[in-house]
């Protein structure tokens, strides 16, 4: 790489000001390793939530390189590598940033953790496809094994996560609702032609009557309406805490599931007894799961043709150099964007 190697590290738990850029010098490889010049590396809410503590499990405690996928160039093979060669384009594994973090220039991982890219799949895409479609497909359909006809309602429509599900369902002949809190999102998302949900549907609104701050509103009137009282097959949701899941417990239908794969709601008690009426369930995902199955390697291979076809699209919601860490961190915490920040080398 001819730029400067650089890595980010987590100094302290606490706001942005904690990530600090570090230079570094060439990695070398081992037998069996090769050497990745990252040229993608997706930034997610893990990262921010590793950043303030709040990961512990993923991130260990500082300092820490935080980030959980990438891809790029392999630039340096280790003896005995034999089936990959320099210059080739590969993403990293879900399991290869384990321990190690992905917010740095170059990657040393094993041959085996790094999967070869279709010339089709642009270096924008290398070090962000895994998070959102990986973990919608996994959870939806080699977990779940969504079904034709089903309605599928997707929390936190303007994530990346929630788009790639969005895509997946309707692949599989799903009817998707997407929810927001945000207003000024639901246009943004209907012209969206990726964002591909039947029906949006808006949870808060502001009241003009209490100097515009924000409102609660009847919104599972609007599910309901939807799905003609017969309710929800599947909700996808990393919120899924205190009120929020109380409703969604209310709109599931019978034999419905919530597949809970994120913590961005604020806890609080939940009723969970309407579960044993409507013979539903309440089940955890991480993507992690997927590591050492066999559908590891098909959910790969069924992502990358997908996106090679075009029929798998990822909206890029803004792209920062590694040296702007704490800029990009700071506008993710905002929320406003629609799909996914990125790295750039």
């Amino acid at each position: 790489m001819s730029q400067s190697l650089q890595k980010i590290v987590v100094n302290a738990f606490g706001g942005p000001e904690r990530l600090e850029c570090r230079s570094v010098t060439p990695l070398v490889p081992a037998q069996g390793e090769v050497v990745v010049d990252l040229k993608c590396v997706g930034l997610n809410q893990a990262d921010l939530m590793a950043r303030r503590g709040e990961y512990r499990l993923s991130s260990g405690d500082p300092p820490f390189t935080p980030g959980i996928e990438g891809g790029g160039l392999i630039s340096a093979l280790g003896v005995g590598v034999e089936n990959r060669h320099i210059g080739q384009r590969v993403m990293l594994t879900i399991g290869a940033p384990a321990g190690r973090g992905t917010y740095r220039s170059q990657f040393l991982a094993l041959a085996e953790e790094t999967i070869p890219v279709p010339d089709g799949i642009s270096d924008e895409l290398l070090g962000s496809l895994w998070l959102p479609f990986l973990t919608a497909w996994g959870a939806l359909v080699w977990r779940q094994d969504v079904q034709p006809g089903q309605v599928v309602m997707l929390p936190a429509a303007s994530s990346s996560v929630a788009i790639a599900a969005s895509q997946i369902a309707k692949q599989h002949g799903c009817i998707t609702i997407g929810t927001t809190s945000s207003p000024d999102k639901l246009q943004r998302l209907a012209s969206l032609e990726t964002a591909q949900y039947d029906h949006l549907v808006v949870t808060e609104r502001t009241d003009p009557k209490k100097d515009n701050k924000i409102a609660k509103c009847p919104w599972w009137r609007t599910v309901k309406q939807i799905t003609q009282g017969k309710g929800v097959d599947v909700i996808f949701d990393p919120i899924a805490a205190g009120d929020f899941l109380q409703t969604e417990i209310r709109l599931l239908a019978s034999g419905g599931t919530i597949w809970v794969y994120g913590l961005l709601g604020k806890t609080g008690i939940v009723d969970v007894s309407p579960l044993i009426r409507k013979d539903a369930a309440i089940r955890g995902w991480l993507l992690n799961h997927l590591a050492g199955t066999a559908a590891e390697q098909t959910g790969y291979q069924h992502i990358l043709e997908q996106v090679n076809l075009g029929n798998y699209r990822l909206p890029i919601a803004g792209k920062f150099s590694l040296d702007q860490v704490r800029e990009a961190h700071a506008e993710m915490a905002l929320g406003r964007h629609i799909g996914k920040y990125i790295f750039v080398f």
